[in-house]
C-alpha cells in the first residue's frame, strides 16, 4: 500500500512531495511543490471543506487518529484517503511546518459499507421474522462491561418480534433462554409461560458473534395456535369415539335385529306347530294329559314372540333416530375438517387441496356428524399416500342440481375391485388394526341425511370418496330457523 508524504510551511505552501504522492495524485513534483491553496488536488466544487481541514491542520487541531479526505487525480477520477498530520521540526529545535501522509482507503471503505449494508440487510430480516430472535453470552463469556455471565443477561443482539414478546417480561425470556440452553443443539423444546399465556417453541445453538466472542442464538416461535388446535383435535376425538361407538352400538343393533329375528320367528312358527299337531292328537285321544306340555309349549312362543317383539323396537328406534339438523355454512364445515387433518398432512408431508366455490348455499345438516364424515374420509386419504410418490390429497364440493356433492381425492396405491365392492360392509377392513365400522358409520350418517357415500377408483392411481347432501327448500330453511 502506498503512503503519500507532503510537507508544507506554516503558512500551508507545499514543500516537498515524495514519489508515492505523486504516484496516487498523478501530479509531477515540479506542479506540486511551491503551491499554496488551492492544491491541485483538491476536488472540484470542494474548496469550502478542504480550506477547513487546511485551517484545522495549520491550527494543530488535526486529530492523532487521522481524519478522511477527497483527492483528485490528475486524471478527474477522485479517491478517499485517510491523512495523519503531524509537526515538522528543524535542526534548532522550532517548527518549521507540518508533514502529513495520506493513504488511499476506497477500497477498505468500499469493504465497510458493504459489510455495514449485508449488516443491516441482516438485521433487517431478522426484525422481520415473526419468531422471536436473541443472543446471548456464551458461559464463561461477559454480557456486559459488569463482567455478567448471566444465560438470561443483557442480549448481544434481539430482534423487534423478542422486543414485543419479552419487553415487559424480561424473566420470562431469562427462564426460556435457560431451559432451551439445558436441551441439546438445534433440538426444540416446546416451553409455557404463565406471564406470557403462551406456548413458545425454543430452540439453542451456539454460534460465534461478530466481535469472535462465542455466543448462544435463540430463536421461539409462538406456537399457542398449534396447541390450540391439538386440543380441539384431541376433544372432536373425544367426541368421535363417542359418537362412533354410539352408533356401532347402532349398528350392531340393527344387524342382530336382522339377523335374529328370523331364527326368533322360526322358533315361534315351530312352537306353533307342534303345539297344534299336539292338540289335535289329543283331541282324537292319542296323547293324553298333555295339558301340561301345551302350557310349557305356550309359554315357549309367548317368550320368543315377546324377544322378536324387543329387538323389533331396538331395530325400529335405530331407524328413527335422526341428526340434529340445523342451518349451517359449507365452507367452514370443510374448513374446519381441513384444520383438525392439517397437523397429521404436515407430519405425513402431504399437501391438502381445498376447493370449495363461493357462493354456495347453506345446508340443513348435522355439522359435528358431516364434518366427521369428511375428516374420516381425509384420514383415510392420508394414509392411503403412505409410501406414495405424489403425496397429494384433494377435497372439493360441487354443486348439483338439486345437491352438493362433496370429494376427497388422493394419490396413493388405490384398491382392488375386490376390496372396493366390500369397503363398506361392517367388519370389514384393509387397515391392519381397523375394526371395519368407520366407512360404514359414514354411510349410515350420510344415508340419515338423504345422501349417498360411494367410491370411484382414479384412472391414474388412488381413490375418490365422494358423498351427497340435499339442499334443502326455503319452507324447510324456515322451519329449521
Amino acid at each position: 500500500m502506498l503512503t503519500g508524504m507532503r510537507a508544507f510551511d506554516m503558512e500551508g505552501r507545499i514543500l516537498y512531495v515524495n514519489r508515492a504522492f505523486c504516484e496516487m495524485t498523478g501530479y509531477p513534483s515540479d506542479e506540486l511543490v511551491g503551491k499554496m491553496a488551492p492544491y491541485p488536488y483538491w476536488p472540484p466544487n470542494d474548496d469550502a471543506e478542504q480550506y477547513s481541514n487546511l485551517d484545522m491542520v495549520l491550527k494543530g487541531e488535526a486529530p492523532s487518529a487521522g481524519f478522511e479526505v477527497r483527492v483528485h487525480r490528475r486524471d478527474g477520477s477522485v479517491f478517499d484517503a485517510r491523512m495523519y498530520v503531524s509537526p515538522l521540526v528543524g535542526r534548532n529545535a522550532l517548527q518549521t511546518g507540518w508533514m502529513s501522509s495520506i493513504t488511499d482507503i476506497t477500497e477498505p471503505k468500499r469493504i465497510r459499507g458493504a459489510l455495514a449494508a449485508a449488516h443491516e440487510r441482516f438485521t433487517t430480516v431478522l426484525d422481520e421474522l415473526d419468531a422471536a430472535i436473541w443472543v446471548l453470552p456464551a458461559a464463561g463469556e461477559p454480557a456486559d462491561d459488569a463482567g455478567d455471565e448471566r444465560p438470561g443477561g443483557e442480549p448481544l443482539f434481539a430482534n423487534r418480534a423478542f422486543r414485543s414478546m419479552f419487553d415487559d417480561h424480561p424473566q420470562a425470556a431469562q427462564a426460556l433462554a435457560s431451559d432451551a440452553i439445558a436441551a441439546s443443539d438445534s433440538v426444540p423444546v416446546e416451553l409455557h409461560h404463565p406471564a406470557l399465556e403462551r406456548w413458545l417453541e425454543v430452540r439453542s445453538r451456539n454460534i460465534r458473534w461478530v466481535d469472535g466472542r462465542q455466543a448462544r442464538m435463540l430463536m421461539a416461535s409462538d406456537v399457542t395456535r398449534r396447541h390450540e388446535a391439538e386440543e380441539r383435535q384431541r376433544d372432536q376425538d373425544q367426541k368421535l369415539s363417542q359418537t362412533s361407538r354410539l352408533v356401532t352400538m347402532g349398528e350392531m343393533a340393527s344387524s342382530l335385529a336382522h339377523e335374529l329375528n328370523q331364527p326368533l320367528t322360526a322358533i315361534a312358527n315351530y312352537c306353533m306347530g307342534l303345539s297344534m299337531r299336539i292338540r289335535r292328537r289329543h283331541e282324537r285321544g292319542e296323547l293324553p294329559d298333555v295339558p301340561e306340555t301345551l302350557e310349557m309349549l305356550g309359554k315357549t312362543a309367548t317368550q320368543a314372540e315377546r324377544a322378536g317383539m324387543v329387538i323389533r323396537r331396538i331395530r325400529d328406534f335405530v331407524k328413527r333416530s335422526e341428526p340434529e339438523r340445523r342451518s349451517c355454512e359449507v365452507a367452514t364445515i370443510v374448513a374446519d375438517a381441513v384444520g383438525l387433518a392439517e397437523i397429521e398432512a404436515q407430519r405425513r408431508a402431504v399437501r391438502i387441496e381445498v376447493d370449495v366455490p363461493a357462493g354456495l348455499p347453506r345446508l340443513l345438516a348435522d355439522p359435528i356428524l358431516i364434518e366427521q364424515v369428511l375428516l374420516n374420509l381425509i384420514r383415510n386419504g392420508l394414509e392411503a399416500l403412505a409410501g406414495a410418490r405424489r403425496r397429494r390429497l384433494q377435497v372439493t364440493v360441487i354443486r348439483r342440481a338439486d345437491a352438493l356433492e362433496f370429494a376427497v381425492t388422493d394419490s396413493g396405491t388405490g384398491l382392488s375391485q375386490a376390496a372396493l365392492d366390500k369397503l363398506f360392509q361392517p367388519f370389514f377392513t384393509t387397515k391392519k388394526e381397523g375394526m371395519g365400522m368407520g366407512l360404514n358409520i359414514c354411510r349410515s350418517i350420510i344415508e340419515s341425511h338423504k345422501g349417498r357415500l360411494w367410491v370411484d377408483a382414479n384412472t391414474e392411481a388412488g381413490c375418490t370418496f365422494r358423498f351427497t347432501l340435499p339442499l334443502p327448500g326455503q319452507d324447510e330453511i324456515a322451519q329449521a330457523a
